[in-house]
């Protein structure tokens, strides 16, 4: 059996599509299942047991035999979130219950960082374990993520394998219930489609034209492509960045949903949010030569066949994955 967590979510939903796509259906789901705007995202899939978030725990405690791989994707994600309770619930302490049991019970654990924990990137954006006590991220959330990554990797108890995966900016299918937080692209289809053009953040550092901050896109489908070689290879532990490697500019992301949408660029650009602006991340590019020594070789996808594979084939047609 094997244990999902943050099923209903974005990412969850789609692994779980994921691994019904390779034929495994015996997969225990976890998650708040009260939130009736992420129905949808499991509508169709196929798992042998539903565990509500606050009970797993009981229930792994008694089920550990049955478990042979645990993929841990549940958390808080909401980078506007300012209470640090909420996180250190949910992302922390929820984590390090997780991986003493996998430790104690010998089970495979695959688990969500996040590329929040590094910050503005002063450090560079590589995987390396000896930069994470050094990281300073720019909200709560970012903070709950390199704060188990420091704890974890001080553990002299592991799994046998064990894979912290630092998610760069991650878009997709069956992200609908996310509201602001869901990605630019997703905010795009809608924006042009109700006004005919996308507004962007302007930038409000001299060293960046408006529409030019980098960020590192990366299409979910290409995440539970990588989680599954790394459910399967199992090659030596440790964080793994997981981006495409390459950073591409808002504008370039907005000219690809307007090719989606097969209409002419119109482009406007709005001050950044002042609730954001301090924390806002003006470049990020995962350096991925971890991942691709430790085996993957598969291309990632480019911006503009992801998006157009996002938008012709989901957003236009409201389906999910």
């Amino acid at each position: 059996m094997i244990v999902l967590t943050g099923t209903a979510g974005f990412i969850g939903s789609v692994m779980l599509q994921k691994l019904n796509m390779e034929g495994l259906e015996d997969v225990a789901i976890v998650d708040d299942f009260t939130k009736k705007a992420k129905e949808n995202n499991l509508s169709g899939k196929k798992f042998s047991m539903k565990i509500q978030r606050d009970d797993f725990f009981r229930w792994f405690d008694e089920h550990a035999g049955e478990v042979e791989q645990v993929i841990h994707l549940g958390a808080r994600t909401d980078t506007t979130e300012f209470d640090v309770s909420i996180f250190n619930r949910l992302n922390l302490e929820y984590s390090k219950q997780i991986w003493l049991r996998c430790a104690e019970h010998h089970i495979p654990l695959i688990y969500a960082s996040s590329a929040a924990t590094y910050g503005a990137g002063e450090f560079g954006y590589e995987d390396n374990h000896e930069v994470v006590e050094k990281l300073k991220p720019l909200n709560a959330y970012g903070d709950s993520k390199n704060d188990f990554d420091k704890w974890m990797l001080k553990q002299e108890n592991t799994p046998p394998f064990w894979a912290g995966l630092k998610f760069f900016n991650v878009y997709g299918p069956n992200e609908y219930h996310k509201g602001r937080m869901a990605s630019v692209i997703l905010h795009a289809f809608h924006q042009i489609g109700e006004t005919g053009k996308v507004r962007l953040f302007r930038s409000h550092r001299p060293d960046f034209k408006d529409g030019e901050q980098l960020r590192d896109f990366v299409y979910v489908k290409d995440l539970a492509d990588v989680i599954w070689f790394l459910m399967n290879k199992r090659t030596a532990s440790g964080l793994y960045n997981l981006g495409t490697g390459k950073a591409r500019t808002f504008l370039a992301l907005a000219k690809a949903a307007f090719a989606a949408m097969d209409r002419e660029p119109v482009i406007e650009f709005i001050d950044t949010p002042k609730d954001i602006r301090d924390k806002y991340q003006y470049f990020t590019e995962a350096n991925m030569k971890k991942l691709r020594a430790a085996g993957y070789d598969k291309p990632f996808t480019s911006l503009e066949d992801g998006v157009d594979d996002y938008v012709r084939g989901y957003l236009t047609k409201g389906k999910y994955f």
